[in-house]
């Protein structure tokens, strides 16, 4: 009895200062936050850009809509995965749950390097467009970056860094839809090539910074109740 009387004040001491822990979201409605606001870029792109050219393009040429869908269902898909990863009871296995899609996104790009055999009619791109792609993506990627991690940062990741790289692989694939509204021209070998950079560099930044402010992330408390 004393024992028990024990354990149990031991038990009272130790929970006394603790704080209820704020119940997050489920997963994929935080997942569809963050796309609802990628869906308000693309709607402001919209506003100016050839939407009925864009459209006009992407079904002339099958390879271009394939991957354009490719990169919208990367996004939606390891956007999923970054919020199921930022839980601590999360199996790392989530993020393969976005590479099918993305397979799909580079596989038919890839296309772009046949392009003159496959469409020899189509626009060709201008020598400087490239760059101008790789930097539309990059900065379409950092505020979308910046976003994903602050709201990853609500959960507690055991794999920050897996975490981290993932939300790069949705912001990156997020841009590369999003261009579909500013890029007039069929892609190209330069243009695949300008596009894979921009990820990669979307992805290690990510990995880079993202990892380290997910590896600092705390538990946020639930607010204090009235009495």
């Amino acid at each position: 009895m004393v024992g028990t009387d024990s354990t149990a004040r031991l038990i009272a001491a130790l929970g006394a200062d603790m704080a209820p822990v704020a119940r997050l979201t489920p997963p994929t409605l935080r997942a569809l936050g963050w796309l609802a606001i990628v869906g308000a870029i693309g709607a402001g792109l919209a506003t100016f850009a050839d939407v009925h050219g864009m459209i006009h393009r992407l079904a002339a040429t099958p390879d271009l809509g394939v991957a354009a869908a490719g990169s919208l269902l990367t996004a939606i898909l390891a956007a999923v995965a970054a919020f199921q990863l930022s839980l601590p009871d999360r199996k790392p296995a989530w993020a393969l749950l976005p590479l099918p899609a993305a397979a799909l996104w580079f596989g038919a790009s890839g296309l772009g390097c046949l392009r003159g055999w496959v469409a020899p009619e189509t626009q060709s791109i201008p020598p400087m467009e490239p760059a101008s792609c790789l930097m539309l993506i990059l900065g379409l990627s950092v505020p979308l970056s910046v976003l994903l991690i602050v709201m990853l940062r609500r959960g507690y990741s055991l794999r920050p860094n897996l975490t981290a790289v993932i939300a790069g692989v949705a912001c990156a694939a997020a841009a590369a839809t999003l261009l579909n509204f500013v890029h007039s021209y069929d892609a190209a070998a330069t243009d695949l090539a300008a596009h894979a950079v921009a990820v990669a560099i979307v992805i290690a930044l990510n990995r880079t910074f993202g990892g380290r402010i997910l590896s600092g992330q705390k538990i946020v408390p639930a607010p204090a109740r009235q009495a």
